[in-house]
């Protein structure tokens, strides 16, 4: 039952399904410890323009001594409804639940039973001048101000958390921080949606965005209880099914038929105009909670720039704030459930999740939040893949980390020299009718396992160039953020360029497990329409080598010896990535059948026009991990 429990909370955290009622109806050892130990009551708490949050309370029977508040605000509901119907999960983990915590989960404004209109991402306010000016920062700080007036037996303090959307509110709700809240750990953050989600340098997520607005994001006329019914797939090949049916407009006319409001707002926005700007809430995380935990998985699929950016942002706005980022060798949430100790065929070692809630989250909120006995952490605990170690760093990328480049050469190799071969290039022709599979299984969803998965099926294929190093003849710690730095040109006028950084494992007896496995470590995709501003696209002109420069998030990877480094160039993604038709149109979800044309794409590799790869190496020592400061 355990490991079972396990999967059901994991897929529920992706999902935005409440895991509460995933299980089953019979109840769980801790939903009744919970029941045991715990006193629940709800409340409509008012905030400042007289909307009402609904909100659950759960307050550790045993008044002999004061608890801290951890709060959580979310748009998934806080199910199960009823002051006699007690959850079967409260707070990060169970490890929470037996230390003793005021539990406080909450509806966010326009969502399942509170009040108020809902607002996707909401936009934050700088400035509150009526009390009608409120945001996800305003209802934080009145929810914990009526909580401290009314709630017994607390501390003074707060704690917040949540994964993905939740995760949003708490890094919102810590902005102009309420004096009581004392420390936060926004876990996998959206953070900009123009790159968080469904939105990548431009390029749209097709099939995550499909299947989570579809879950998430139909029209509630008024407060209710009631989770949506999940979206029933017409068939399982979801190839199959977005392929044939044409353009991102169509998409809508055929299988949404209207129902989800932000699908149509999102068609009308290609472009990082205002409706995208302004729900970017990383440029406001200003005066935030005196302690923060950043949290996400190496292999997040959904909000790794949201991770690493909200942490970056907490670093520059906020000097004094003790700010800490973990990451992990977790897909979107497997931190929170399950063992964590491998993610399809790639194994890590060692019960990474399992240890992360017990050495490293619940740590963090009994130091801040009760005062107990313990270190600081370290600035940053990340997990190095390719050798499954902990590791720990005072500053996050590593200060020690030197930059290298590597550039494309001739017959399809790597090297950290640049390129002498004038006038050089590799081509392909892309089909947007025939594009690139994102992955080999058939399937109509981003399944939690494309970013470690073999990519032999990818190299194979004639649009798709590939580049590799020799044979690493020591081992090779490539740290922090990626660059890529693509010189390209299409007989088209627009095109997506997509890179992936590999670990080729080498060759060996047919026994051996992963052998000659091609392990994804980082991937992205770019919209080169948007190559100089992401506001004011323009088409490519055919034939001119163009830069297109973008940036691939961090890594912390391993390259073992005999290993080597690959680089894969494409410029499709399918159905993972909307198809790019490669002929130039104003709005490109609204693209015809005869816009989609066949291209001829370049990539230079000469002294004139140099496509290379940016990154930092560490010193390829054994890693020495200690979790404090």
């Amino acid at each position: 039952m355990r490991i079972f429990l396990g999967v059901v909370l994991a897929t529920s955290i992706l999902s935005g399904v409440n895991p509460v009622r995933a299980v089953a109806q019979e109840p769980t050892q801790l939903e009744n410890y919970i029941r045991l130990h715990y006193i629940k009551s709800e409340h409509m708490i008012p905030m400042r323009d007289g909307v009402k949050l609904f909100t659950s309370v759960f307050v550790p029977r045993d008044n002999t001594r004061t608890y801290p508040f951890m709060m959580k605000r979310t748009p998934y509901n806080v199910a199960p409804y009823g002051e006699d119907k007690y959850p079967a999960r409260l707070g990060p983990s169970e490890l929470f639940v037996k230390a003793g915590y005021i539990f406080v989960n909450q509806d966010v404004r326009g969502r399942f039973a509170s009040e108020g209109e809902f607002t996707q991402v909401t936009p934050h306010l700088p400035a509150k001048t009526k009390p009608a000016d409120v945001d996800e920062s305003s209802d934080t700080y009145d929810t914990i101000d009526w909580l401290l007036k009314n709630i017994p037996n607390h501390n003074g303090r707060v704690g917040m958390a949540g994964i993905s959307y939740p995760g949003f509110y708490a890094a919102a709700g810590m902005i102009d921080a309420h004096p009581a809240l004392k420390a936060v750990s926004p876990q996998a953050p959206v953070g900009d949606w123009y790159f968080d989600d469904f939105l990548h340098h431009g390029s749209f997520f097709l099939a995550h965005a499909f299947r989570w607005l579809t879950g998430n994001a139909t029209e509630r006329p008024k407060p209710t209880t009631e989770p949506t019914k999940p979206y029933i797939y017409p068939t399982p090949d979801g190839y199959k099914m977005f392929l044939e049916a044409g353009s991102v407009e169509n998409i809508d006319k055929l299988y949404l038929k209207g129902s989800i409001p932000f699908w149509k707002e999102m068609m009308t926005h290609p472009n990082r105009d205002e409706f995208w700007q302004k729900r970017a809430l990383i440029p406001h995380l200003k005066n935030v909670a005196p302690a923060v935990m950043v949290v996400t998985g190496w292999y997040d699929a959904e909000d790794l720039y949201g991770s690493f950016k909200t942490y970056q942002s907490i670093e520059q706005q906020n000097p004094k704030v003790n700010n800490v980022l973990v990451v992990g060798p977790w897909h979107h949430g497997g931190w929170a459930s399950g063992d964590g100790d491998k993610l399809g065929a790639v194994p890590f070692g060692s019960k990474t999740s399992a240890f992360y809630r017990a050495e490293i989250e619940l740590p963090f909120f009994e130091k801040y939040l009760k005062d107990a006995n313990l270190p600081a952490p370290a600035e940053a605990i990340v997990f190095e893949t390719g050798s499954n170690h902990w590791r720990t760093f005072d500053h996050w990328p590593p200060s020690n980390a030197e930059t290298k480049q590597l550039y494309l050469q001739n017959g399809g190799k790597l090297a950290w020299s640049a390129a002498t071969e004038k006038n050089a290039f590799d081509e392909f022709v892309s089909d947007p009718n025939k594009p690139v599979p994102y992955c080999e299984i058939i399937t109509p969803k981003m399944t939690i396992e494309y970013m470690v998965d073999d990519q032999r099926f990818a190299s194979r294929r004639p649009d798709v160039l590939t580049y590799q190093t020799e044979p690493f003849e020591e081992d090779t710690v490539v740290a922090g953020p990626l660059e890529a730095d693509l010189w390209v040109s299409t007989t088209g006028t627009d095109a997506d360029w997509v890179v992936k950084l590999i670990d080729v494992r080498p060759d060996a007896p047919e026994a051996t497990p992963l052998a000659g496995y091609q392990m994804l470590v980082r991937s992205e995709v770019f919209r080169g329409r948007f190559r100089k501003d992401y506001a004011k696209p323009e088409p490519f002109k055919p034939g001119e080598p163009t830069q297109v420069k973008f940036e691939l998030l961090d890594v912390l990877h391993r390259f073992q010896k005999g290993h080597r480094l690959m680089i894969q160039i494409q410029s499709t993604w399918f159905p993972l990535v909307d198809r790019n038709p490669q002929t130039y149109v104003p709005n490109i979800y609204f693209a015809k059948p005869e816009d989609f044309q066949r291209a001829t794409h370049r990539v230079y590799r000469s002294p004139e026009h140099p496509t290379s790869f940016r990154l930092g190496v560490l010193p390829a020592t054994k890693p020495v991990f200690s979790l404090a400061k």
